[in-house]
């Protein structure tokens, strides 16, 4: 390991924690918070942050409600449920989906253009 860096070396591919994220949650009581996770491209389940609410807002829409969460907090959610990636500050890449049926439930799919996406 070089204990110094050149202007040439490529980024660490594991960056510093993110800090406190915006994560969006489905809407419900206000005693129960329930996380929206998501799929990458490849069907992978991810926990989702934004280090920004006028990022959230800009990708998932104004009125997506959210919560503030750690790195840590959020990990510790979305893993039991078999979410082991969290993917920082996504792109929306699936069309809106049109006329679903009755009680069908639908799982954006999201990209990490130049983000970081963090496995377990």
């Amino acid at each position: 390991m070089c204990l110094f860096r050149y202007e040439d070396d490529p980024e660490p591919e594991e960056r510093g924690p993110a800090g406190p994220l915006y994560v969006p949650v489905l809407p419900g009581r206000a005693e129960v918070v329930v996380v929206r996770l998501f799929r990458t491209p490849l069907g992978a389940r991810t926990a989702v942050g934004f280090t920004s609410a006028g990022r959230l807002a800009a990708t998932l829409g104004a009125g997506q409600h959210w919560i503030r969460l750690s790195e840590s907090a959020l990990r510790a959610m979305a893993e039991p449920v078999g979410a082991s990636v969290l993917t920082v500050d996504p792109a929306l890449t699936a069309p809106a989906v049109a006329g679903t049926a009755a009680g069908a439930v639908t799982t954006p799919v999201l990209r990490a253009p130049g983000t970081v996406a963090r496995t377990a």
